[in-house]
Order: C-alpha cells, then sequence, then structure tokens
C-alpha cells in the first residue's frame, strides 16, 4: 500500500537475500519492485539500463544464476537467495575478454545498449551453445541496438567464441 506521498509503507517490505556481484545483501523490497528497480534504484548500479520496460530490448539484461534474465521483467522478491551479476560486477580490474572484444571491435555507438549486450554476450559464451555468426546473431536476437553496431557486436562476441580477444589480451 502506498502512503499518500508514494512511498510504500515499511510493513509492505519483504525480506531477501541476493548475492550482487560476489557480495551478499539482505534487503527489503517492494513486493512489486523489479529487480532492475531495485538494482538501479536502491543499490545505485545504474549500469544495468532501463530501456523499454517491456523485456523487449535487452538493456536490462543481467545474469542470474548464470541464465540472462531482463531485470525489468523479473520481481526482486521472486530471485530471493539468487546471484545476479550486473555489468558493474564483470570484471575485477582489468576489463572482462567480452568488454575488451567490444572496445577492440568499435561494438558500440550511442553505448546504451552496450552493458545488457556485454551481460547476453557473456552469458551465450558461458551457455556454450553458439558456434557460428548466425548462431550468435540469434542467441543475441533479445539484445536491441539502435545504432545499427549488429555487425560489430558479433564480431565481438565470434572472436571471444574463437579465442582471438583473449589470445590478443595475454600478448599485451
Amino acid at each position: 500500500m502506498l502512503s499518500e506521498s508514494g512511498t510504500s509503507d515499511a510493513g509492505d517490505r519483504i525480506a531477501i537475500t541476493l548475492t550482487i556481484n560476489g557480495e551478499r545483501r539482505q534487503l527489503q523490497v517492494a513486493p512489486w519492485t523489479s529487480l532492475l528497480d531495485l538494482l538501479r534504484e536502491e543499490l545505485d548500479l545504474t549500469g544495468t539500463k532501463k530501456g523499454c520496460d517491456h523485456g523487449q530490448c535487452g538493456a536490462c539484461t543481467v545474469i542470474v544464476d548464470g541464465r540472462r534474465v531482463n531485470a525489468c521483467l523479473a520481481l526482486a522478491v521472486m530471485k530471493d537467495g539468487a546471484s545476479v551479476t550486473t555489468i558493474e560486477g564483470l570484471s575485477t580490474g582489468a576489463l572482462h575478454p567480452v568488454q575488451a572484444a567490444f572496445v577492440e571491435h568499435d561494438a558500440f555507438q550511442c553505448g546504451y545498449c552496450t552493458p545488457g549486450q556485454i551481460m547476453s554476450a557473456v552469458a551465450l559464451i558461458e551457455e556454450g551453445r553458439a558456434r557460428t555468426r548466425e548462431e550468435i546473431r540469434e542467441y543475441m536476437s533479445g539484445n536491441l541496438c539502435r545504432c545499427g553496431a549488429y555487425t560489430n557486436i558479433v564480431d565481438a562476441v565470434e572472436s571471444v567464441l574463437n579465442g582471438s580477444s583473449a589470445r590478443r589480451e595475454a600478448a599485451e
């Protein structure tokens, strides 16, 4: 129930525990709070973008228990006990190989979709299903890019799948 100010009464909040970017967090959330709103508005993890807020663009893609999830469609309370990785948790110092490949292949223009694209690509690679450019395109089809950097995005993902970006990083 909302108060006159539009905020939730404390009694409406539910206790949940999430491991976010490797850190176990005990949180109190309103039952209607999306995972995206929890990350952005309550935890200040703003790398995950709010695009369409309808699960159609992929800008809000995060990895939950090893699977790609549109955070705008997931209620935070339904992810109680889960492990969530956002773009902020992807690397610890040096760029993750997918991030490095996106830079190397100029796989972004405005950059708004980039966090979701990268998170989707990381999960795609970990799933081990995509082997060809056509399969990369198919499995990445839920992530939209208004700038049209799709060819470069596929190049970046393909380079990581083939190990060429990882080899270049090791050589540097």
